[in-house]
């Protein structure tokens, strides 16, 4: 008789130590929820679930040891009842109940769940009898096929975001290569001075690519100059200042256009 009294005792204390722990883990889970809800994250809030869920599994695995008595067997029988204040029990329950009275034994000692509860079950219990065993066999089988599909997405997007937190951004472009095609445009840096075989030196008499650019040129002069009349004495001045300059570099039909620019049809 000792011996079991004692194993009771082993047992109730074990089982005290592992109810604080898990009673603590609630208590700070829900001031987190009640006072930290604007900077609260999902992983924080999924590592507070697993403690929770392992110290559920270990208050099971004492309930299942083969040492722990079947508390089921105990009775606990009210030996006072008083409605005074009870300092021990105040203690004990740590203000929770301040007095063992008529009105606290019936919620405290009891070992079925409330009227309302056993309601609601029994109600559960008729609905799932209702079903035939083909209807519940499909019910289960569509849900599964629910979750399973569920599951797959979360696994896949979860994959896709490791992959590619861990692979870098492919590069499109060669900055070395867009650097020296900025500096060719911008300042001609790498350009070579080419030329056709058999071509003369600029400005030579007789050079076909000088007198297409000299044309080109009287032409842009001729543009100018119409838009632009009381501007053409000074660059017509210009021009005979240069060829004047420069004997022999321009051909005389040059000369000739340039003149013949002067003649607006729409002076008077």
């Amino acid at each position: 008789m000792q011996r079991e009294e004692k194993q009771l005792e082993a047992s109730l204390d074990a089982l005290l130590s592992q109810v604080a722990d898990l009673k603590n883990s609630l208590g700070s889970f829900i001031y987190k929820l009640e006072n930290e809800y604007d900077r609260l994250t999902w992983p924080s809030v999924l590592d507070s679930f697993a403690l929770l869920s392992g110290q559920l599994n270990t208050l099971n695995k004492v309930l299942k040891h083969e040492k722990t008595p079947l508390f089921r067997n105990q009775v606990i029988i009210p030996l006072v009842l008083s409605p005074d204040r009870d300092e021990d029990l105040m203690r004990q329950t740590e203000g929770r109940v301040p007095v063992f009275s008529h009105e606290v034994v019936p919620d405290h000692l009891r070992t079925k769940p409330d009227p309302e509860v056993e309601e609601q079950e029994k109600q559960l219990t008729t609905d799932a009898a209702r079903i035939g065993a083909d209807a519940a066999q499909k019910q289960i089988q569509s849900l599964n096929k629910m979750c399973s599909n569920l599951l797959e997405k979360i696994s896949k997007e979860e994959r896709e975001a490791e992959s590619g937190g861990l692979r870098p951004n492919k590069q499109t472009f060669n900055p070395a290569d867009t650097n020296a095609l900025v500096a060719a445009v911008a300042f001609g840096k790498g350009l070579s001075n080419w030329r056709p075989s058999g071509s003369s030196g600029p400005g030579q008499p007789g050079q076909p690519g000088a007198g297409t650019i000299l044309a080109g040129a009287s032409g842009l002069q001729q543009v100018q100059m119409a838009g632009a009349p009381s501007q053409q004495q000074p660059m017509l001045s210009g021009v005979q200042m240069a060829q004047a300059g420069q004997p022999g570099k321009m051909p005389s039909g040059i000369k000739t256009n340039i003149k013949s620019a002067s003649m607006h049809p729409y002076q008077r």
